[in-house]
């Protein structure tokens, strides 16, 4: 207890934590509450108390052994996860285990992994993790406080730029306090709310192993990272095969939390040059699971033998996730595309109506939020408490009024046919307006004579079908469209910071269901031009300012009227055109796996909870099923 002064107890709203009365850790005045948890909510109380025996979604009985596998595109010439440098391997993170975790049925909160409980106070101004003695690295060596440290400040000085940007910014230190005792202390002024669990998420190195093999975060190495999790690496084959083995002297198998959870003995990854070779393999049993993400195979191909003898199960699941924000993205670092208009009139020549029915079998849905499928996407026109916080950037001049009065912006609708003539007289309007007027060649000039040209960047030869159409429909219009075809190396390079060599691609709006600090990664003007996340280099004072609003949010109700206000000026930025997505998981797996009769809202789990059966293995492999 501090002497002198003393701060005034408080009630535990539920959490099955202790309360504790402590002097600050670095000597303040006054005592401070702390809270000791095994876990901590962003808002409101845990779902699971501190004595839950496993997670609701789980077999804990579940078996544990025999293999599953993927398929991959491409290939991969890295095992560090962490680097632009290369392309790694396929569940290249599986290794590493973090201090916090998160569950599939619950938003919003994070459980101790690593550690047995954290300690907090109640502005969240610093964390302490006290780890388990328990814990070790894959190799049997002591998982500790300075393994924390070091890979905290590892990532700080060497990982992703623009994650070193925004954590620079809000931790000030991390300090070992013992061998199993660590804590992180907040900067002053920044919120503070998420960041327990930021740090918490962070992955834990071996500084030995990591010192011993001179490896470098920042560069592309085939030398795996030492890890702590269940999963280690077993082999790579070329780059075009890639195994993960259940650790079996795994520290951490009888923790509730990891109770009916990574129940494969080996999870093997093929890769695949092209996707309908990929599909073929699967055919023959060169891998065994697949999530498929083409709706015409899905919808056109599965009529193979294995599927009429029951060998393969054709299944769609439920998905409770919001979409993925797949998109055609711009590239908003060149001149062409600065101005809104000539984004809106390219936007208007995607039929995604058309392309559904045509090309998609009526699988998909239209994306239109940056939250889509979710209720933290804007709808109707905005809120009280969504006009509270537009009206000053109103005010500012950084919106127009018409923010605070009109719907958001939607994904156009188009016609039953391919070109749908309505939407291009309005995209040709837009273009006159803005300048880019049609020639004698039909091809749209600025008034320096430079051509509108519009180069859609591929690396996916299946999604020719897709972006041809939507090329046709820009020449239309007067656009140079052409769709350019690259290698998955050259993507890597021309999308990657600091080149950002391209037009447009496919690629994500990414959010999270309680966003925090990573929205500055993703749309913050501060690392536009360095991050790997921001491939649009969106640079917006408006998007900026409710990044730090929604950062800030304290309750459960204003973070999902700031995401709201948020999300509809995202969508005026107009730096996508935004794509489809489906409330299913569509899958196919041989007929020797499991998985709990009720899904988790928020993850398929195949390769976290499901499990599998040997004796329809054996049988598989009876009937000749199976290699």
């Amino acid at each position: 207890m501090a002497s002198g002064a003393s701060c005034p107890a408080r009630h535990l709203l539920g959490l099955g934590a202790l309360i504790v009365a402590m002097a600050d850790w670095a000597g303040v005045v006054c005592a401070q509450e702390v809270t000791v948890a095994h876990g901590i909510s962003t808002f409101g109380e845990l779902k699971y108390p501190a004595d839950f025996p496993h997670l609701d979604y789980v077999n804990p009985d579940a078996p544990k052994g025999g293999e599953i596998a993927e398929w991959a595109p491409g290939g991969f010439d890295s095992m560090n996860p962490y680097s632009v440098k290369g392309r790694a391997a396929a569940l290249a993170t599986a290794p590493f285990e973090t201090i916090l975790t998160g569950v599939s049925d619950e938003i919003g909160s994070a459980y101790c992994l690593l550690c047995t409980t954290l300690e907090y106070p109640a502005d969240r101004s610093f964390v302490i993790f006290n780890l388990r003695p328990e814990a070790r690295f894959s190799d049997g060596s002591p998982l500790t406080a300075e393994d924390v440290v070091f890979s905290y400040e590892t990532f700080l000085a060497k990982g992703l730029t623009d994650f070193r940007t925004v954590f620079a910014q809000q931790v000030q230190s991390a300090e070992a306090l013992g061998p199993h005792r660590v804590k992180f202390t907040f900067r002053p002024g920044v919120p503070t709310r998420d960041l327990p669990q930021d740090v918490g998420g962070l992955p834990i190195l071996s500084k030995a192993h990591y010192e011993a093999n001179n490896l470098d975060l920042e560069e592309q190495s085939m030398t795996p990272f030492l890890g702590s999790g269940p999963y280690m690496f077993d082999r790579a084959q070329g780059g075009t095969s890639v195994t993960w083995r259940r650790n079996p002297d795994y520290w951490g198998a009888e923790l509730p939390i990891n109770r009916g959870r990574s129940n494969f003995d080996v999870i093997r990854i093929e890769y695949f040059g092209d996707s309908a070779v990929a599909f073929e393999g699967f055919k023959g049993g060169a891998y065994t699971f697949r999530n498929e993400n083409s709706s015409r195979v899905w919808a056109t191909q599965y009529d193979f033998p294995a599927l009429a003898a029951g060998h393969v199960v054709k299944q769609e699941l439920p998905s409770g996730t919001k979409a993925n924000g797949q998109a055609f993205m711009f590239n908003l670092r060149r001149e062409k595309f600065q101005d809104p208009r000539v984004r809106e009139a390219l936007a208007l020549m995607f039929n995604f109506e058309w392309s559904n029915e045509t090309l998609f079998y009526g699988l998909y849905a239209r994306i239109h939020s940056v939250w889509e499928n979710s209720w933290l996407a804007a709808t109707g026109v905005p809120a009280p408490e969504e006009v509270a916080l537009l009206q000053p950037l109103v005010d500012e001049g950084l919106l127009p009024a018409t923010i605070l009065t009109d719907e958001p912006v939607m994904g156009p609708a188009s016609g039953a046919t391919q070109l749908d003539r309505r939407n291009l007289r309005r995209a040709s309007a837009l273009l006159d307006e803005a300048g880019w007027l049609p020639g004698d060649d039909g091809i749209r000039r600025n008034a320096a004579g430079q051509a509108l040209t519009v180069a859609l960047l591929n690396d996916d030869p299946s999604f020719e079908r897709v972006m041809n159409p939507y090329v046709e429909n820009l020449k239309s219009l007067g656009v140079d469209a052409r769709l350019e075809s690259v290698d998955q190396a050259q993507m890597e390079a021309r999308t990657r910071p600091p080149s950002y060599d391209f037009d447009m691609i496919v690629s994500n709006a990414r959010s999270g269901y309680i966003s925090g600090s990573e929205l500055k990664q993703y749309y913050g003007s501060e690392t536009a031009d360095v991050s790997a996340f921001n491939v649009m280099g969106l640079k917006s004072p408006a998007v900026d300012r409710l990044i730090d609003v929604v950062m800030a949010a304290k309750s459960n109700d204003d973070l999902t009227f700031a995401t709201r206000a948020l999300d509809r000026v995202l969508r005026a930025e107009r730096f996508w055109v935004p794509q489809w997505y489906k409330a299913t998981h569509t899958v196919a797996y041989y007929d020797m796996y499991e998985h709990p009769e009720t899904l988790p809202p928020y993850a398929l789990g195949e390769l976290d909870f499901w499990w599998f059966n040997a004796e329809k293995a054996a049988a598989l492999k009876a009937a000749g099923a199976l290699r």
